[in-house]
């Protein structure tokens, strides 16, 4: 694939991921969501742990919505090769039950679980969280060491890689579940409301990956 043209006002840096390590910090980690908005399939919420050590971007690294599914498909596997990755979810059923933030918390807080159990010391991490809000503190046990960063996704490349990792897996998991209902075209819609969706819950109704709570009958 050709590689993209260098572009500072859509290519992630180091910058601020090296700020933190010259502070102290012996692990930055970049979270991300995916799916917010969709009205079927699960909240992804990625997690990209990098070390002081780590130098070079990888190549085409960018935030998932700034590039092509071919593009973040291509990139994705680089990224286990640069830092420690995980997704957590959290399910349609958690979200009409408790609500968009407080399960996007919760799917961070599973990423989060995830990369301790390979091996990458999240207590002692700064996270740098996309955004202006915190929604994750509220669901952890104990405290962390959590940045807000409106813009991360596109400034920082730990948190571009949280989000081309969840983005490249819940949109397999969605074409995946377009095997079994077929319908709702989510392979192409991946969740989101579409025209061919809302046709699709119009003439089949809802599945247990909708979630119920934002679609009206």
């Amino acid at each position: 694939m050709r590689p993209l043209k260098a572009d500072p006002a859509k290519d992630p840096t180091l910058d601020y991921e090296r700020e933190l390590w010259a502070a102290g910090a012996p692990v930055v980690i970049g979270i991300d969501e995916v799916g917010r908005g969709a009205v079927a399939g699960p909240v992804a919420v990625g997690a990209h742990a990098v070390l002081p050590s780590i130098t070079d971007i990888p190549a085409g690294l960018r935030d998932s919505k700034l590039l092509s599914e071919a593009r973040r498909t291509f990139v994705a596997p680089l990224l286990t090769e640069w830092g420690v990755g995980a997704v957590g979810y959290a399910s349609a059923a958690e979200i009409d039950e408790r609500g968009i933030t407080a399960t996007l918390g919760e799917a961070a807080r599973r990423a989060l679980l995830s990369l301790h159990e390979q091996g990458v010391d999240v207590t002692h991490a700064v996270i740098i969280l996309d955004g202006s809000q915190d929604w994750l503190t509220p669901v952890l046990k104990a405290p962390l060491d959590i940045r807000t960063r409106i813009g991360a996704d596109r400034l920082c490349a730990s948190v571009a890689a949280a989000s081309v990792g969840a983005k490249v897996a819940r949109d397999q998991l969605m074409c995946d579940a377009d095997e079994a209902h077929p319908e709702y075209a989510w392979a192409s819609n991946k969740g989101y409301g579409s025209a061919a969706h809302y046709a699709g819950i119009a003439a089949h109704g809802l599945t247990e990956l909708h979630r119920h709570t934002w679609i009206k009958a």
